[in-house]
């Protein structure tokens, strides 16, 4: 096969906030000529954005960049685990270059070392929403970078750096044309969004000639006037929550908060560094709840924390009865290369870690399917994400897509991915909702 245009190969692991560093690195790629492929063959370069947040998601890329170099043998690697350069040149040590999270300068500048720009960028043409790795009808929208909390169980400080909030105007442009391309999702993410415009003070920005504070509140209401479901994701419950949840109520952007609370034991959460008022955030949840009655919560947690005995677990089983939280996620502690935690006495044993997993799913099992149970007889306007032969699969207001739920919907209809629809919903299991058309 003969390439008319340098050809990249690219590979991109973990987050949705990796996700959109790969779509920005790929839009740079396209302006300026350079043909996408989807396979190590045609390519002659490869670019592996790659993940480096726990041992699990470590390995993974460091056997997808062996599998990059047996298959191609030019690799350019990028994303977390580039800040262990070191370690990786020195498994790999015919690699071409290697870059940290969010370098797309970085990056561009070794694509061009070895495998040069075919024209000049301003001859290219891209779409105005640059190029995508989710499906057409949803996006990811990254509002900053980084994080100023020190957790002790993660290390994305020291791969990603302190917060550093984008401008509200950017980030409010960068929306609407993703939104004028088809976009009808735009899933807000962040290390932390609640704290959106701590490090810039809050200050003033610029929204269609309007001045707008640069905070989360300011910014949901902006992206509310869109025609596109807003989802929030990486939300703590810090008091700039409250004003989000009368645009919630009111039906300006989704009632749905991913919101990451790790435990339910104050005792493990000073030690893991994280505010440990739970009685606050307790209150905090349920007056959420009044405000907004169909706020949806989601929340992850982490079993077998260095230090964790029976009693905080119970604890924290009894917190989850307590909030009743619709989706929940949860993982064993795995130790992280460089994370204060690794130094922790008593250490959780791993059969420990696996049991308490099992108990956690299971009553955290019971209450989604109670509240799923709950819908049935309900209407809902859903998202369409596919359409098979014999039946639509969908999501509703409370399901993220690829972490939560989904709506499936009986019979062949003419329908299409991004399409919205109302349905009753007769059916329910412990994950996911089912439901008939209303005609």
């Amino acid at each position: 096969m003969t390439q008319l245009t340098p050809a990249v190969g690219f590979v991109s692991l973990g987050c949705p906030k990796n996700l959109v560093d790969s779509e920005r690195i790929l839009t740079r790629l396209r302006a300026e000529g350079y043909d996408i492929v989807p396979d190590y063959t045609h390519a002659q370069l490869v670019v592996v954005n790659t993940c480096g947040f726990i041992d699990a998601a470590v390995e993974e890329s460091l056997e997808t960049i062996a599998e990059a170099l047996e298959a191609n043998g030019q690799v350019i690697v990028t994303g977390c685990l580039g800040v262990r350069a070191e370690e990786i040149r020195g498994k790999y040590p015919k690699i071409l270059g290697i870059t940290g999270p969010h370098a797309y300068e970085e990056v561009m500048a070794l694509v061009h070392e070895f495998l040069p720009a075919p024209h000049d960028p301003w001859d290219s043409l891209i779409p105005p929403q640059g190029i995508k790795l989710t499906p057409r009808h949803y996006a990811y929208l990254k509002i900053s970078e980084g994080c100023n909390h020190r957790c002790k169980f993660c290390i994305i400080p020291f791969l990603r750096g302190d917060l550093v909030s984008r401008p509200l105007g950017e980030v409010v442009a960068e929306a609407g044309r993703l939104v004028e391309s088809g976009v009808r999702e735009l899933l807000v993410v962040s290390q932390d969004t609640s704290a959106y415009g701590v490090d810039l003070k809050y200050r003033t920005d610029f929204v269609g000639g309007r001045p707008l504070e640069t905070r989360l509140s300011s910014l949901a209401k902006a992206l509310g006037e869109l025609p596109a479901w807003v989802r929030l994701h990486y939300v703590y419950p810090y008091p700039q929550v409250d004003q989000v949840i009368p645009l919630m109520a009111e039906g300006s952007i989704l009632p749905y908060l991913d919101m990451p609370l790790q435990h339910g034991s104050e005792r493990i959460l000073k030690s893991m560094g994280r505010p440990a008022a739970m009685e606050k955030v307790l209150d905090r949840l349920a007056g959420w709840r009044r405000d907004c009655p169909e706020l949806v919560i989601r929340s992850t947690f982490i079993v077998g924390y260095p230090g964790e005995m029976e009693r905080d677990f119970e604890e924290l089983l009894d917190f989850l009865r307590e909030t009743r939280l619709d989706r929940v996620g949860c993982f064993s502690y795995s130790p992280v290369e460089g994370a204060a935690a690794n130094a922790l006495p008593d250490q959780v044993a791993e059969e420990v870690k696996q049991e308490r997993l099992a108990r956690f799913m299971e009553v955290q099992a019971a209450i989604s399917a109670e509240k799923l149970v709950e819908k049935v007889g309900r209407r809902l306007v859903v998202l369409v994400d596919k359409v098979q032969e014999q039946q639509v699969i969908a999501r509703g207001p409370g399901d993220a897509p690829e972490i939560d739920g989904q709506v499936f919907i009986e019979g062949a209809w003419e329908l299409q991915p991004g399409d919205f629809v109302e349905v009753e919903i007769t059916g329910s299991d412990e994950h996911d909702l089912y439901a008939r058309m209303v005609e």
